[in-house]
């Protein structure tokens, strides 16, 4: 009998486990994400956090960003680090410093092309028409690091549009746009606590 028992106790343990490992893939499977945090393959995998990727025909970016509060100097203490926090894919809780690195991830041959960067505004003109109004111009160069680095001091709420403008030597254009938004509302609050597969409902 002991052993009977310790065999069905052996079966039950497997089945436990098996059923937990069926449960993981499947809830992964729900939320489209895989071991890495995504499920897309236009980038490489290990982007993990506050990383977000922006792709058009001609290339595909991944940018992570950070802000300074606009009453923030610099927190206390022998290394004077200042107190920058994480933002998700440009969404800034209110105005302040705005800081953002740019990854050229494909194609390679984008890191000899020059590029401006170019931050505008968008302002309403009315209840039905907007405007872009340019803030800040920075002239075309181009990165060898594959990585673009800046920052912004965004003064009001509302939403911007980074644009990253060049032209390759065989004559491709690359044009692309990062969305950033200044001013959080309750849908974002909530946004932050949920897993990716619930964020898009929202």
């Amino acid at each position: 009998m002991p052993k009977s028992v310790n065999l069905l106790s052996r079966k039950f343990q497997f089945i436990i486990g098996v059923g937990a490992f069926v449960a993981f893939m499947v809830f992964g499977a729900f939320l489209r994400v895989n071991s890495q945090g995504d499920t897309t393959e236009s980038y490489p995998k290990g982007f993990r956090g506050n990383t977000c990727t922006v792709e058009t025909e001609t290339l595909i970016i991944g940018y992570s960003s950070y802000y300074l509060p606009g009453n923030n100097e610099k927190v206390s203490g022998a290394d004077h680090r200042t107190a920058h926090m994480p933002v998700q894919c440009g969404k800034i809780p209110k105005p302040g410093m705005f800081n953002i690195a740019i990854d050229l991830l494909y194609p390679r041959a984008s890191r000899d092309v020059p590029f401006s960067l170019r931050l505008f505004k968008l302002v309403w003109i009315d209840d039905k028409s907007t405007e872009e109004i340019e803030v800040l111009s920075i002239p075309a160069q181009a990165y060898s690091s594959g990585v673009i680095t800046h920052s912004f001091k965004l003064d009001e709420e509302g939403q911007y549009f980074v644009y990253l403008e060049g032209k390759g030597l065989d004559n491709v254009d690359y044009h692309l746009q990062v969305p950033i938004t200044v001013g959080h509302n309750w849908r974002d609050s909530v946004r932050n606590f949920l897993p990716p597969f619930f964020r898009r409902l929202l």
